[in-house]
């Protein structure tokens, strides 16, 4: 059963950095997409970044292009979400997402596509 434990999360100074990190088990790494969602307090989830099982292709929400960059080590089973240049309206749970991509290149943007869910991890940006 596929597990994905996301790390990272922490209280940061708007302007800060922060890497996230999702650790997955419980199938193989390189046959699943990867995506982070964000959930903030009274809003719906919604798309941050996503990676294709071959890293190759990326996505990113428009909210966030130029200041977060996902990526994904195979070795380490692990997907990174990179956050540059925090804002106060960045904070949030944030959540890994995983699928079994049969295709290499597909990057997958909408919640539903998504079957495995780490539990999140909080980010806060104070102004």
């Amino acid at each position: 059963q596929m597990q994905l434990v996301e790390s990272g999360g922490g209280v940061v100074q708007a302007g800060g950095s922060l890497r996230l990190s999702c650790a997955v088990s419980g199938g193989p790494f390189s046959n699943y997409a990867m995506g982070w969602f964000r959930q903030a307090p009274g809003k719906e989830r919604e798309f941050v970044a996503a990676i294709a099982r071959n890293g190759g292709s990326t996505s990113y929400a428009y909210s966030v292009k130029g200041r977060f960059t996902i990526s994904r080590d195979g070795a380490k089973n692990t997907v990174y979400l990179q956050m540059n240049s925090l804002k106060p309206e960045d904070t949030a749970i944030y959540s890994c997402a995983a699928r079994l991509a049969y295709d290499s290149i597909m990057i997958y943007s909408g919640p539903t596509s998504y079957p495995y869910w780490g539990r999140g991890t909080q980010v806060t940006v104070s102004s």
